[in-house]
């Protein structure tokens, strides 16, 4: 009887680990879906990628550099000053 019960209680376990695993990965997926690209925002040196004048993240030389971006909710840049989803020559 106590084998039963194990085995019982192991494939509980194993099913609720999967799914817990899967809806991590589904919340995963929908956060990086729901996030965009919001040039000429950024502070300096808060910028998320390298562009023309910087060579890497986070090495941006001034506030608001229009080919640097921020990666923000998505619809929040059009809604913040100086924020455009494409970037603009500097």
């Amino acid at each position: 009887m106590k084998k039963s019960t194990n085995l019982a209680l192991a494939t509980a376990v194993t099913g609720l680990l999967a799914l817990a695993g899967t809806a991590a990965t589904t919340a995963t997926a929908v956060a990086a879906e729901a996030k965009e690209k919001c040039f000429g925002v950024a502070k300096a040196g808060k910028n998320d990628c390298a562009t023309k004048t910087s060579s890497c993240a986070g090495t941006s030389k001034v506030d608001g550099a229009k080919d640097a971006f921020i990666m923000v909710p998505k619809g929040l840049c059009d809604r913040l000053a100086g924020g455009s989803t494409t970037p603009k020559s500097s």
